[in-house]
C-alpha cells in the first residue's frame, strides 16, 4: 500500500504516527483515505471547498506533484507521499534539478532565437514562462519531469526553499522577454535585443553561480511588507543565493 509522511507539526492529528499506510489508486483518493481515518487532519489539508490548501506541499517519491499530474496523480504499492506544510515566512521544499533544467533550456533557445534571428522563438520562450508561472511550475520543469529524472540523466536535487521567489523570478522574467520581443517586432531591434539578452545573463547567473536576482527581488519586497510578498530567506541563506540545506527525501 502507498505510504504518507506525515510532517512533526500534523502529528498531533494523527496520534503521533510519522507514516500511514494508505489506499487509493491517486494521489487525491489516497489524500481522501487519511482524513477519512483521521477527520482532525482535514481542516489542516483541504479548504472549505475541498482543495487543497495552498500551504500544503505534496510530494511523491521526492517530486513535487504540481510538477506531475496532481491530486489525479495515479499512485503505485511501493509510492511514498510526504506531506510539507509551508507557512507565511517559512520554507518549504523545492527541487533545484527543475528550476536549473528549466534556466538551461530559456538559455539555449533564447541563444538559438539571437542567433537564427528569430523574434517568435523568444516570444514562445516568453509564454511558456508566463504559463509556468500561472500554474506555479517552472515553465520548462516537464522535459525535467517527463524524459531527464526517469532516465536517470538529472537526479533531484530537493532544497528547504520557498517555492514562491522563484515563481516571481520566471514571471518577472517573461515580463521582460515579452517586452523584447515586443521591441523587436515593433521595430527596436538594439533594445529588443538588449533584453533578451537580459533574461540570457540573469538564468545564466541562476544556472552556474546559484543566484536568482528575481528571488532577492522578491525578498526585498517583502522586507518592504508589500502585500503578497510574505516569505522570507531560508535561514542562513543571503537573498536570492540558492540554499544549502536538503530537504527531507
Amino acid at each position: 500500500m502507498p505510504v504518507i509522511r506525515i510532517p512533526s507539526p500534523l502529528r498531533t492529528y494523527t496520534d503521533g504516527t510519522s507514516e500511514i499506510n494508505v489506499q487509493g489508486e491517486t494521489v487525491g483518493l489516497a489524500l481522501q483515505d487519511l482524513v477519512a481515518r483521521h477527520p482532525a487532519l482535514r481542516p489542516h489539508l483541504f479548504n472549505g471547498d475541498g482543495h487543497l490548501r495552498p500551504f500544503v506541499n505534496l510530494f511523491l517519491n521526492n517530486e513535487d506533484i504540481r510538477h506531475l499530474g496532481g491530486l489525479a496523480m495515479p499512485l503505485k504499492k511501493d509510492d511514498r507521499l510526504m506531506i510539507v506544510p509551508s507557512v507565511a515566512g517559512g520554507t518549504s521544499q523545492v527541487d533545484h534539478s527543475a528550476l536549473r533544467t528549466n534556466q538551461a533550456v530559456i538559455i539555449i533557445l533564447n541563444l538559438a532565437a539571437f542567433i537564427l534571428g528569430q523574434p517568435w522563438l523568444a516570444g514562445l520562450v516568453a509564454a511558456i514562462m508566463a504559463i509556468g508561472t500561472i500554474l506555479g511550475v517552472p515553465g520548462f520543469g516537464f522535459l525535467y519531469t517527463r524524459f531527464l529524472r526517469p532516465r536517470g540523466w538529472v537526479r533531484p536535487d530537493i532544497l528547504e526553499d520557498n517555492p514562491e521567489p522563484h515563481r516571481f523570478a520566471q514571471g518577472f522574467g517573461a515580463a521582460v522577454l515579452g517586452a523584447g520581443v515586443a521591441g523587436l517586432y515593433l521595430g527596436a531591434v538594439i533594445p529588443g535585443w538588449i533584453l533578451v539578452w537580459l533574461v540570457i545573463a540573469l538564468a545564466g547567473l541562476n544556472l552556474f553561480v546559484g543566484f536568482c536576482a528575481g528571488c532577492m527581488v522578491y525578498y526585498w519586497l517583502s522586507r518592504l511588507s508589500v502585500p503578497g510578498f510574505v516569505k522570507s530567506p531560508p535561514e542562513g541563506t543571503f537573498p536570492g543565493m540558492r540554499p544549502k540545506t536538503r530537504g527531507m527525501r
